[in-house]
């Protein structure tokens, strides 16, 4: 899909049968509508009332791949940035200037005119982003940058005009931050290509600091490939540009501040052209077997027939990192026997069981049906599940003077959302663990608010049965959720 040539018809003509990736492997299908042909509507909270206006932008980018843009900025419209303003959580982190989404929204047209204005005229500043850490699964500290509202509106604003122009550009095994993809998508991309694919090696690879390392000047180059309103691009630079505020010291900071909402669109431009292109290029006329990846943000997976191409594969893939200044994290990339056949070709070989390994919070293991054939099993990843049972068993001790019915509502929202993510086939058991352990950690916070408790074993039974979700399966099995997206109105292209 996107190859050189691309049909404009009704009909795109089916994928090769070799060397494809599983984000694109699917029988002949009509055209995508869901993220080339519809309505361009700012923001997630967008309505119906919002105009199509970008549909010329998003035809002609399809039509011709050379083609730059030179006026984009009259699309980020007052209608544009009001949406932008909406898609917004009201509880969203101000930034700098202490100004929240409600205080914002007092005079909310008055605002919007006078940033439209200021936009439009050129006499728009930037401000710099406030640094915080949140912390991660494996203990250390992840840095974001917290834009003020009013970046995060013009940001939201123009990402939703690239997207007209980039999202026909982008590959189909891109997945992350894109509009109508999600991490589950990629995940049952992942599976079925493993699954159906001649896939024995897995390259697990994490770019080290990606976000931190990204090169503006690189970046501004393949920006200007499709844009060449001069106003757009100094409007991207500006916000990187600003820098951060960390305890009131102002820094310039480095490559894109993770967190604010232009930086997963110039993600996606960044490894478009760094690693995407590459990839697309490599198995087409190095590659001996097939290859398949599958992309979210600067997470990626790929998979080989042949340890040979897995090996030539990753030492250029180390060369074409180093000359965008990027590189792999030399403890977190590693390339492991996996895939149907892994277990039987490593028990001929007098080894052990194949290697696992972790993306978008999965664990994925080679495992077997009842009836002896192969199956992806993905479990939720035991640091992440010790991580997420920790917060909970905090926010517990803070919330230790609440009611029973007021810490039910809070925990049972606690466990549908981790259930609305973990909870595919074959996850039931680490599902149903979680679930117990939140139980657990919910009795001794109750036992602890008297000594004289009458909180036992039997009460939280029956407290939990009436306020925590029971453990089932959300999720349909990958291939089942991925051959309906690849058929008749896929977003997959």
């Amino acid at each position: 899909m996107n190859e050189h040539g691309e049909s404009d018809r009704s009909v795109v003509p089916a994928n090769p049968a070799n060397k494809a990736a599983a984000a694109e492997a699917g029988e002949e299908r009509e055209r995508a509508k869901g993220n080339t042909d519809g309505e361009t509507r700012p923001g997630r909270s967008a309505g119906p009332g919002v105009s199509s206006e970008l549909g010329r932008v998003r035809e002609v980018a399809r039509r011709d791949k050379d083609a730059r843009f030179t006026a984009l900025l009259h699309h980020v419209s007052l209608s544009r940035l009001r949406w932008a303003y909406r898609a917004i959580r009201p509880q969203a982190a101000p930034g700098v200037d202490g100004v929240t989404w409600a205080a914002y929204g007092q005079d909310l047209e008055s605002n919007l005119r006078d940033l439209h204005e200021r936009v439009q005229q050129g006499r728009y500043r930037a401000s710099p982003s406030r640094r915080v850490y949140i912390p991660k699964a494996d203990g250390r500290q992840r840095p974001l940058g917290i834009a003020t509202l009013e970046d995060k509106i013009g940001q939201r604003a123009v990402v939703e005009v690239l997207n007209a122009v980039y999202e026909v550009d982008f590959r189909g095994f891109s997945y992350g931050f894109r509009p109508g993809r999600s991490p589950h998508q990629a995940l049952d991309a992942l599976a079925v290509g493993i699954e159906r694919k001649k896939v024995n090696w897995v390259l697990d690879a994490d770019i080290r600091d990606f976000f931190g390392q990204l090169d503006r000047d690189w970046l501004e180059k393949f920006l200007r490939h499709r844009i060449a309103d001069e106003r757009v691009l100094r409007l991207i630079g500006r916000w990187l540009a600003a820098g951060v505020v960390e305890e009131g010291v102002w820094s310039e900071g480095a490559g894109a501040p993770q967190g604010a909402s232009v930086s997963p669109l110039l993600a996606n431009v960044y490894l478009h052209y760094v690693l995407d292109l590459f990839v697309e290029w490599w198995r087409r006329h190095h590659a001996r077997g097939e290859v398949i990846i599958v992309r979210f943000a600067d997470d990626f997976i790929v998979g080989f027939q042949y340890e040979q191409d897995a090996r030539r594969f990753l030492a250029g893939l180390r060369v074409r990192l180093a000359k965008f200044g990027l590189e792999l994290h030399p403890d977190k990339t590693r390339l492991i026997e996996f895939g149907r056949f892994a277990a039987v070709n490593r028990a001929a070989k007098g080894r052990g069981k194949p290697e696992t390994f972790d993306f978008l919070g999965f664990t994925h293991i080679c495992g077997v049906t009842r009836s002896g054939w192969f199956q992806l099993k993905r479990i939720t990843i035991a640091r992440r599940m010790r991580a997420k049972l920790a917060e909970v068993k905090d926010q517990l001790k803070r919330r230790m003077h609440q009611s029973i019915p007021e810490q039910g509502r809070w925990l049972a929202s606690v466990v549908h959302g981790h259930m609305a993510y973990y909870a595919v086939p074959g996850n039931t058991q680490a599902v149903a663990a979680f679930r117990d352990q939140v139980t657990r950690h919910w009795l001794k916070a109750l036992r602890r608010r008297s000594q004289k408790t009458r909180i036992t074993w039997e009460r939280i039974g029956r407290i939990e049965a009436r306020w925590l979700p029971p453990a089932r399966v959300m999720h349909p099995y990958p291939n089942v959720r991925f051959d309906a997206r690849t058929q008749g109105r896929s977003p997959v292209r």
